[in-house]
């Protein structure tokens, strides 16, 4: 997560297919800090598809849809983007904890 100046049409493009990628911006009321945010996926992201009721398992896929999440080399949060200063809240961890941190570092907007 960065806040940074960005480029035209940058956020749009950011946004798009938000509920299948998970990417979303947080925008600081305080401060006005505007923070990017894209859940990575792990290996333990679940396989979605159908499970077959006679074997117990998953069968078919439903591709790259409905994921919540991106894998890290599709991340936007790179420098020719912009983004120089990378932030991870760990697995399991809140990106809002991460926000609150690093928001408190600047001054309220006046």
């Amino acid at each position: 997560m960065k806040t940074i100046n960005i480029k035209t049409g940058f956020e749009r493009q950011f946004l798009v297919n938000r509920d299948d990628t998970g990417r979303f911006i947080v925008i600081s009321y305080r401060t006005g800090r505007k923070y990017f945010v894209e859940p990575i996926e792990n290996e333990q992201t679940p396989h979605w598809g159908d499970v077959n009721p006679a074997t117990g398992k998953v069968e078919g896929s439903y591709g790259e849809k409905y994921r919540g999440g991106i894998k890290e080399k599709e991340s936007m949060l790179i420098p020719e983007n912009g983004f120089t200063e990378v932030h991870y809240s760990g697995v399991g961890g809140s990106p809002f904890t991460v926000i609150e941190a690093l928001d408190k570092q600047y001054p309220d907007k006046k």
